[in-house]
């Protein structure tokens, strides 16, 4: 089986720095692949509240993770730097698909990949709303 080879730092538009921690290390002496999704969650959310977009107490709408994934090709762990990479590859009516790198260091490719698929909705009624022009505005900086 031959596996498309992850992509270099060119590819992603924002990007967040993330201190690995004692406990993210498994018995396997590396980090947990569950932490990844963490640091996935920690990017987008982030950029999200930094843009203005995101009010995780009362803002309107939320975003609610529907599918994720992620591709592994170096293995990371305690005490390590990484860099999380964040792009978007698609906007829907009320749905965001975000596509994440993760580089060990100053290293030119990832050393994993992850996607995010996100569906807004309402905060009261959990109903997919239909995402604002300035939401679709911002989230188009990010795109690739």
């Amino acid at each position: 089986m031959t596996r498309e080879a992850l992509k270099g730092r060119e590819h992603y538009k924002a990007w967040r720095e993330i201190g690995t921690r004692w406990a993210d290390n498994d018995a396997y002496g590396h980090v947990n692949n569950t932490v990844y999704y963490q640091w996935f969650d920690t990017a987008v959310n982030g950029w999200l509240i930094e843009a203005g977009l995101l009010d995780p107490r009362r803002g309107d709408p939320i975003g609610l993770v529907v599918e994720t994934g992620c591709r592994y090709a170096v293995a990371l762990s305690y005490p390590q730097a990484v860099d999380i990479g964040l792009a978007v590859e698609h906007v829907g009516n009320s749905s965001v698909i975000y596509q994440l790198g993760v580089f060990a260091g100053n290293a030119p490719k990832a050393a994993a990949e992850g996607r995010f698929v996100h569906i807004y909705v309402d905060r009261e009624s959990r109903r997919p709303t239909r995402l604002s022009e300035r939401w679709r505005d911002a989230l188009r900086t990010l795109r690739v």
